[in-house]
């Protein structure tokens, strides 16, 4: 595991823009396609908008690449909670990919069956390799949740299935979510984290004891891949 600390949000997205930009390059001298899976939330929407603008616009061979996401929440595409919508808004409307490549979790039929499809689309990629993902792109909240991993449920301990639907009383809605077991056989993760709310969290996750009950970021544990942490000084500043 890698822990990368930038001083602000703002550095932090430009390190993180930097550092996929040459590793999709890297990846891309071995094999034809990359596959990518896109995150939620505010972090990820920096990070999105600085990859849609030069050089990175330019740089990233962006029809080489398929897309993926983390999670959804069951709304409309319309709705502007929506995940791949905030994805399409902020970079996928604006370079030049392969619609054909994006993968976006259903949300026009039930919860079941989108992640049934998923989960049938993601075995379709991947079979029987070894590594599924050559990155996942994931964020952390407050509560160590991540994906739509959130403590005390019971997807955070699911070892079979590659993809969950399941009703999140504390948000009144459906979630779909990839699980643990298909992104730690992915290539690489990269988590990102700004902001001191997250201190206390993110030392407990990197430092503390194994309790993936009351933080299931910590279930997120790359078998043969690489693990990386691109955090802001606030929410590192509780990490000795």
């Amino acid at each position: 595991m890698e822990i990368h600390i930038a001083k602000d949000p703002a550095q932090l997205s430009e390190n993180v823009a930097a550092w996929i930009s040459n590793y999709i390059l890297e990846v891309l001298q071995t094999q034809e396609r990359f596959t990518l899976v896109m995150s939620g939330g505010n972090t990820p929407k920096q990070l999105f908008g600085l990859l849609a603008k030069a050089p990175y616009n330019q740089m990233i061979p962006w029809e080489k690449i398929h897309f993926f996401w983390g999670d959804e929440r069951a709304v409309p595409f319309e709705d502007e909670r929506n995940n791949a919508r905030m994805a399409y808004d902020v970079l996928l409307d604006k370079v030049p990919v392969n619609p054909d490549n994006i993968h976006v979790m259903r949300t026009d039929i039930s919860p079941e069956e989108s992640a049934a499809e998923y989960e049938k689309l993601l075995h379709t990629y991947f079979g029987n390799e070894a590594l599924t993902f050559d990155l996942v792109l994931l964020g952390m909240g407050d509560d160590g949740h991540t994906l739509s991993l959130f403590p005390g449920t019971a997807v955070v301990h699911e070892q079979k299935a590659w993809v969950k639907a399941f009703f999140l009383q504390a948000q009144d809605m459906y979630r779909i979510t990839l699980t643990a077991p298909v992104v730690n056989r992915a290539a690489c993760v990269l988590f990102m984290a700004t902001g001191a709310g997250k201190a206390i969290t993110l030392k407990n996750v990197i430092q503390g004891t194994f309790d993936a009950e009351k933080y299931p970021s910590q279930m997120i544990r790359p078998e043969n891949g690489e693990l990386h942490w691109f955090v802001d000084e606030a929410a590192a500043s509780a990490m000795e």
